[in-house]
Parts: structure tokens; C-alpha cells; sequence
């Protein structure tokens, strides 16, 4: 018969160690990517077939699976107005503010230079309005600059 020692059998506890800098960022990153690519993938790839609804749905899903993914670890900013919003606000230190606009920049140009690739090889890609904005004659709604502005 073998006695198992205490520390042998004894059941870890959970670490409630804070993440690394490091960490953060990458999650900042990631998450960032994740929200551009299906956000702005839907909206560029199949906003004509989703509509309105299905591009604000394709939005509001990837915010949620990166809060849960992310949200522990960053907080889920994935948006520097986020970040700067909540450093104004006195709940995120400013020291932190310039690492994870960086880390949403590079991960939002990431996610769209993926996407610039995918939807270049589509027989329907044309290049001159990939995901234009503008107003008057160049709106894709015809929009004016006083309804652009407000």
C-alpha cells in the first residue's frame, strides 16, 4: 500500500497572478484583429447581402466573443477611442494608454490587410471603392457634409 504525500494530493489553487504587459498587449492585439476582420469583413464582403442588421450583428458578436476571450486579461479596449475614453475617465492608467493604442493600430491593420487580400482575389473587388467613405457624390448614400459632420 502506497501513502501518497500531502503535497502530492493536494489540489492546486488558482494563480491570481496579474497578466504581464506583454500579455495584454497580445490580447489587445488579437482582439482588435478579431473585431475588424468580422466586423469590417461582413461589412465589406456581405453588407449588400446582410444589410444593416447583419453587419451590426457581425459587430455586436465579435465585441462579445472578445470580452469573454479578452476582457479578463485587457479589459477588451479593442478601440483606442475606448481606451483614451476610459483613461480620461480615470479608470485606466495613462501610462498604459500608448501601448494599447499601438497594439489595436497594428492589430486593425492586420486584420484589414487580410481582408485587402481576400476581397482583391473576388471577380467583383474593385479597388478604387474598397470600403470608401465620403460625402456628397462620393457617400455611397449620397450623404451631404452637413449629415457627415452631425
Amino acid at each position: 500500500m502506497s501513502h501518497a504525500s500531502p503535497s502530492a494530493t493536494a489540489t492546486p489553487t488558482p494563480s491570481n497572478s496579474v497578466p504581464s504587459t506583454g500579455a495584454k498587449l497580445a490580447a489587445e492585439l488579437v482582439g482588435t484583429f478579431i473585431l475588424v476582420l468580422g466586423g469590417v469583413g461582413t461589412a465589406v464582403l456581405a453588407g449588400s447581402h446582410v444589410g444593416f442588421l447583419g453587419v451590426a450583428l457581425a459587430f455586436g458578436l465579435t465585441v462579445v466573443v472578445g470580452a469573454y476571450a479578452f476582457g479578463p486579461i485587457t479589459g477588451g479596449h479593442f478601440n483606442p477611442a475606448v481606451t483614451f475614453g476610459l483613461a480620461a475617465a480615470g479608470r485606466f492608467a495613462w501610462k498604459d494608454v500608448a501601448g494599447y493604442v499601438i497594439a489595436q493600430i497594428v492589430g486593425g491593420a492586420l486584420a484589414s490587410s487580410l481582408l485587402f487580400v481576400i476581397a482583391s482575389g473576388r471577380p467583383d473587388a474593385a479597388l478604387g471603392n474598397f470600403a470608401a467613405n465620403g460625402y456628397g457624390s462620393q457617400s455611397p448614400d449620397g450623404y451631404g457634409l452637413v449629415a457627415v459632420i452631425i
